[in-house]
């Protein structure tokens, strides 16, 4: 596989990109317990994007692993999980906010810390979707790659501490022109008292097209019918 680029997200750092279908976006945690929140996007129009409840309930899960798609809200793949070390990366809890950064980790700010104050992932993705053309009426709830988080059967959600090892793996393959929007910032539910301090490798590679003996395209029918319908649209328009 040919890499066409790599980065290193730092701890409370934030990263957005076009990325064009055909690509895979691979992650890497530098150490333990790691979490990237991430939002994606049509690059062509960015009303359609990533699709929490249909992704959910059309693979009959509350979390993701190898295999499953991440769904748009036209019923399109935007991105398949085709390699996964964990079987376990949360869709449920969302991102971290100003005031539940401050509550847990002690008030900072940009005016008395510089760039050692303590980001929340609301705020970084508001301005990485400002940068996109776009702002805080298209928030969405995101994927937490890394982190796993149950649910008990009296309803509570439960952060798993140590879910994730040094050296966790995660890889996407884009299904479609993507906005990718990334936020290296805490899982809401991680109670460390501590901000966490782990970095997580992204390298982007080309990557084949899915074919019809594709794991992610037979994982369930209406993973299926999303391909078709993924497929039809770039056929549409020729592309």
């Amino acid at each position: 596989m040919k890499q066409i680029w790599n980065k290193k997200l730092l701890p409370g750092e934030k990263w957005s990109g076009n990325i064009g279908r055909g690509k895979y976006i691979h992650f890497k945690a530098l150490g333990p317990d790691a979490n990237v929140s991430m939002l994606l996007y049509n690059m062509r129009d960015t009303s359609e994007r990533y699709n929490m409840p249909d992704t959910l309930k059309a693979q009959y899960t509350a979390h993701l692993k190898k295999g499953n798609i991440l769904m748009s809200d036209n019923g399109r793949v935007l991105a398949s999980i085709v390699e996964d070390s964990l079987g376990w990366h949360d869709t449920l809890c969302g991102y971290t906010s100003r005031r539940l950064t401050d509550e847990r980790y002690g008030s900072t700010n940009y005016q008395n810390c510089r760039n050692e104050w303590l980001k929340s992932g609301e705020e970084n993705f508001l301005v990485e979707l400002v940068r996109n053309g776009m702002g805080a009426r298209d928030l969405v709830p995101c994927v937490n790659v890394f982190s796993k988080v149950y649910c008990e059967y009296d309803g509570s959600m439960h952060y798993e501490t140590g879910h994730c090892k040094e050296g966790s793996t995660f890889t996407l393959r884009t299904e479609m022109d993507i906005i990718i929007i990334l936020s290296n910032t805490p899982n809401p539910l991680d109670k460390r008292k501590t901000y966490p301090s782990v970095s997580v490798m992204l390298e982007v590679y080309d990557a084949p097209a899915a074919d019809l003996q594709d794991e992610c395209v037979n994982f369930r029918p209406e993973n299926y019918r999303a391909f078709q319908n993924t497929w039809d649209y770039y056929n549409l328009m020729g592309l």
